[in-house]
């Protein structure tokens, strides 16, 4: 197992959803995650980004979608100087496949992982189609798993397919509405309810998600916690672990 430093930091953030709305609010949107990045160099052991970094992104046998340069020249920098960071496919961008590993150094999640840091045990997991309900996208997201579909959806050519993502993209922001604008309570929150049922099986210290973008931190009982790591569209928060604790915090740069 990787030593861990007691002194330095472990950063979680999530939903960037660069690419929307357009082409200069993503932009501005990307140079501020750059921006966050670049201050967390010198401090993070690693770093965990939950999940839809992308309105939509989909690999092509020979191509990736063009854009992101400064993320992508950021992540690297971080890799290269010996920073760890694992990235979880979110519901926007599960078409990955092989870039971020070979290009970037990252390391990529389709599932949700547990482990343990500064001997706290973390449930770390996108959050899409987790709990009880939304049957609808957990049947979606098995076929957009399925290799045959994604290998259908690589033949169309990029122009068009790209176009007919985004559009479903802006359907499922529209459809959120401002749902993610408060949090539902506890007997309605899919991804709290999620937890309390995984702590009848197994402790855990913090369960960390991306997915919801209302940033929250609740006590599920005296030991445990769940986390939501809010967004970068409209909140610009993360959470930072320690030796001590793990806090949600804002991003006021």
């Amino acid at each position: 197992m990787a030593e861990f430093s007691t002194t330095k930091n472990i950063y979680f953030l999530s939903d960037f959803h660069l690419g929307a709305p357009n082409f200069s609010d993503s932009l501005v949107r990307e140079k501020k995650i750059v921006a966050f990045l670049n201050s967390i160099k010198k401090d993070a052991d690693e770093i965990f980004i939950l999940g839809d970094m992308f309105d939509f992104w989909y690999e092509y046998k020979t191509a990736v979608p063009k854009g992101y340069t400064r993320l992508f020249g950021k992540l690297a920098e971080l890799t290269d100087a010996g920073i760890p960071i694992h990235f979880f496919v979110g519901n926007h961008d599960m078409w990955m496949k092989d870039y971020f590993q070979k290009e970037l150094n990252i390391s990529v999640y389709f599932e949700p992982i547990s482990i343990e840091r500064f001997d706290k045990k973390l449930f770390v997991a996108h959050g899409d189609g987790l709990g009880p309900g939304d049957h609808g996208y957990k049947f979606l997201k098995k076929i957009f798993r399925n290799k045959i579909c994604q290998w259908l959806f690589g033949a169309i050519h990029p122009s068009i397919g790209m176009g007919i993502a985004n559009y479903f993209s802006k359907k499922s922001r529209e459809k959120t509405g401002s749902a993610d604008e408060h949090f539902l309570g506890e007997d309605k929150e899919w991804l709290f309810i999620f937890c309390k049922e995984e702590l009848k099986k197994k402790h855990y210290d913090y369960f960390i998600f991306g997915h919801r973008h209302y940033p929250i931190k609740q006590a599920l009982n005296n030991e445990s916690y769940y986390v939501n790591l809010g967004d970068w569209i409209k909140n610009f928060t993360y959470a930072v672990l320690n030796n001590e604790t793990l806090e949600l915090k804002k991003w006021e740069n």
